[in-house]
């Protein structure tokens, strides 16, 4: 097996002891459930080695944003309410307003702040207690929830994306002196999601597993007008190859085959907003140059993005909270410093947004997914 799969630390993927029945149902084992909050049970991962599911098709997407009044009355009404910029560009704080008490006027509002903050960190919420299939409704206000290809969802509740991490006495830093892992979720689908909800719902007790979010938005913007030209006409690949060997490697299950698509570099949302769209999670070739030229350009944008910590937040997450994050003009990772004996658990239910566009002119044109064939991948191996 390649080595980049193999020493992948466990912290990373989990731990945490797995029991798997004869019909291939994989789930949490009891001395794990035991040790997690109560919370936690009603959205512990499981995995069912039956579970295959054929390759998205393209989908049309209308941005509930640009439903919104532009004033968001039905978000914020009366006084009861408390807003912090956790940036001047980047993430807002609100405390006071009730996600699961919206109706839907308040729902695309909340869209349409999402787009123009990024995140949004609802504090005090109901939302996640209320269980899985509350959160998948909600969810599907903003379009078609997103089947994660690889990782473990709550029983029966497949557009739950569940991550449980730690549960290890592994030193997670033993192969690697740094974890953080930039992503776009699910960039490499033809079309990636775009309003989410994210909570974690156990929390490392004795503190850290924040989750850190940079503007795309403002990356784009922080480049020269020459640099912007250069990169405006370019297109790159986003592969989903690497995720899915890597479930492979470690025992785990391929719900979907991977996919790779290509995607302008600089992408535009629905509202306008001009998106510089490429991630060292999924990312990996710039189209028409050569493997040099193609590697020099995306590492510097790759370092562009990382260093950039004058547009990016940090959440700290507390009990109740529930973030809303537009997935097309962020990206965000996981911060994997506490302690990994303990454990977190993170959950995620996201809509399917529209097919990444340069123009808008192009919004909604119709395209095909490229399920990848190639030898990368190893499930393509009969022996495997």
């Amino acid at each position: 097996m390649p080595a980049r799969y193999v020493l992948v630390p466990s912290a990373i993927v989990g731990g945490s002891k797995l029991e798997t029945d004869a019909k291939g149902k994989v789930k949490v084992a009891n001395e794990t459930a035991d040790k997690l909050t109560e919370e936690s049970l009603l959205y512990l991962p499981t995995w069912n080695k039956q579970e295959k599911y054929e390759p998205y098709k393209f989908l049309t997407h209308e941005d509930n944003a640009l439903k919104a009044d532009k004033n968001l009355p039905n978000l914020f009404k009366g006084n009861d309410y408390e807003t912090t910029n956790l940036s001047p560009k980047l993430g807002t704080e609100i405390k006071g307003i009730q996600l699961s008490q919206l109706d839907d006027a308040g729902k695309d509002e909340v869209a349409l702040l999402a787009s123009q903050r990024g995140v949004l960190v609802f504090r005090d919420q109901d939302l996640i207690a209320k269980g899985p299939q509350n959160l998948v409704d909600y969810v599907k206000h903003y379009g078609t929830p997103h089947i994660h290809p690889t990782s473990g969802a709550p029983k029966e509740q497949p557009d739950i994306h569940v991550v449980l991490t730690g549960d290890t006495k592994e030193d997670p830093f033993a192969t690697k002196n740094n974890l953080v892992q930039w992503h776009s979720d699910v960039s490499y689908e033809l079309n990636p999601t775009a309003i989410s909800l994210l909570s974690v719902t156990n929390i490392p007790k004795e503190g850290g597993g924040d989750t850190t979010f940079v503007n795309a938005v403002e990356a784009y913007e922080r480049l020269s007008p020459l640099f912007k030209e250069l990169i405006s006409d370019l297109k790159a690949v986003h592969s989903g190859v690497d995720q899915a060997n890597l479930s492979i490697v470690k025992g785990g299950v391929v719900k979907r085959h991977p996919v790779e698509n290509i995607h302008p570099v600089v992408r535009t949302t629905p509202t306008g907003q001009k998106v510089l769209y490429v991630n060292s999670g999924f990312t990996r070739k710039i189209v028409g140059l050569k493997d040099e030229e193609s590697t020099f350009l995306l590492n510097f944008l790759f370092n562009h993005i990382r260093n950039g910590h004058d547009f990016q937040i940090r959440v700290n997450w507390q009990p109740n909270t529930v973030v809303v994050f537009d997935n097309r003009i962020v990206g965000h990772a996981a911060i994997l410093d506490f302690d990994t004996t303990d454990r977190r658990l993170i959950i995620r239910s996201a809509a399917r947004g529209e097919r990444p566009v340069h123009d808008l002119k192009d919004l909604n044109k119709p395209d095909e997914n490229h399920v990848y064939e190639g030898p990368e991948y190893i499930g393509n191996h009969k022996d495997i």
